[in-house]
């Protein structure tokens, strides 16, 4: 097993969030999308604003690289329209993977026709150009009943919806790394919330996003049954090295 091919190297910061210069945090970006490319990650995963810059990096070393980019992220709460509108300008700049932010906190309120409408529309954009489809459910902001309900949303979404050969291609995952937790609590994805994600959205993918640090972390993922890893420690992962990056 090649374990580079279910990493998804990722970098999401913008630059007042990484304490840069727009000009220093592009070059740290274009940093990942090279070592993507020179360690043949399986995607490299940034934010809307650097997928055409990336796609001319990895087109110009005739690299197999993809491109994952976040809509509506990191909150989920804007307008649909607003999702589908950023998510077209994605696709147009060579975005292969789209990861749509789901509204969780309407998910909360009980506005599971809103949810569910989200859901089938921007997953039916993506498919329809072709590209994977992932819905973030952000599961340190849910308790157990919450995740289990919202995967099972998603799934049932998708079945009723799409056909067999794309359930594939639209993943249900766990985080986006950006939640704020109270008392130290873990913010991405644990064992205990990936089982549930596995067991009430399948025969949807799962993806496996923050926290994971360590190559036997990421087995033990995969063990479960994750098809994708998102996480910023990519290169440690793969060289069985450990990672003090937080996501």
């Amino acid at each position: 097993m090649d374990i580079r091919h279910y990493l998804d190297s990722t970098y999401l910061k913008t630059a007042a969030q990484a304490g840069l210069t727009k000009a220093e945090n592009t070059a740290v970006v274009k940093g990942f999308v090279q070592e993507a490319i020179d360690e043949k990650f399986k995607l490299i995963m940034i934010r809307p604003d650097m997928v055409a810059m990336a796609k001319e990096m990895i087109t110009a070393a005739n690299s197999k690289v993809t491109i994952g980019t976040v809509i509506d992220f990191p909150d989920g709460n804007g307008l649909l329209e607003d999702k589908l509108k950023e998510a077209a300008q994605a696709i147009e700049d060579g975005a292969d993977d789209l990861d749509y932010v789901v509204d969780y906190e309407a998910f909360k309120r009980g506005e599971t026709e809103l949810v569910k409408k989200q859901v089938f529309e921007g997953t039916r954009l993506g498919l329809l150009h072709g590209k994977i489809v992932k819905w973030i459910i952000e599961v340190a902001a849910l308790n157990d009943h919450q995740i289990v309900q919202l995967s099972a949303l998603i799934k049932n979404v998708v079945m009723a919806n799409f056909k067999e050969d794309q359930y594939a291609n639209v993943f249900v995952k766990s985080s986006t790394g950006f939640y704020k937790t109270q008392d130290g609590l873990p913010n991405g994805a644990t064992v205990p919330a990936i089982k549930l994600m596995i067991e009430n959205s399948f025969p949807l993918p799962v993806k496996a996003a923050g926290g994971v640090r360590t190559y036997d972390e990421a087995l033990e993922m995969i063990a479960l049954g994750v098809k994708r890893i998102g996480t910023s420690s990519a290169k440690a992962i793969a060289n069985g090295g450990v990672s003090k990056n937080e996501y």
